[in-house]
């Protein structure tokens, strides 16, 4: 249990760190509530305290579900679709930090030449990736649910 919930504590550590590069709020605050639910939950089982681990039973569901959902966003399942500014809280245009800084990926600033457009607002244009940006959040999704199975 504690190996697991050891490698549970990484792989959200980690994913955090590429949500927080990518400004992506809606996954960082999961992100956040996963790393703070494995503690107890860990505590809970260390000191054998049947509340924190029905918490973490729980937030476990909740967790899964969660990252199901971010499966079907990314996927496009349903009518959802992985353009809209849903996972920043409709606050900013911040999109998956893999979607310019993939394995393989090129990416080249395009400046605008309309006149009237700010100068520091740039077009990014990304090509060559080994594997589409939507695929790794997907697996980073699906190594969250292994892990929380």
């Amino acid at each position: 249990m504690f190996c697991l919930c050891v490698f549970l504590q990484l792989a959200a550590i980690e994913r955090q760190i590429f949500d927080f590069l990518g400004f992506q709020w809606a996954p960082i605050l999961g992100n956040f509530l996963q790393i703070i639910v494995v503690i107890l939950g860990l505590f809970g089982t260390i000191q054998f305290r049947p509340r924190y681990i029905v918490v973490y039973t729980v937030w476990t569901a909740l967790w899964v579900t969660w990252n199901v959902f971010i499966i079907c966003f990314y996927l496009e399942v349903g009518g959802l679709s992985k353009e809209t500014d849903l996972m920043t809280f409709n606050i900013s245009m911040h999109r998956s930090w893999w979607r310019e800084h993939g394995p393989g990926c090129i990416r080249r600033v395009v400046r605008p030449s309309a006149p009237g457009i700010l100068d520091d607002y740039s077009y990014v244009s990304v090509t060559g990736c080994i594997i589409d940006f939507q695929y790794l959040e997907v697996i980073h999704s699906a190594i969250q649910i292994l892990l929380s199975v």
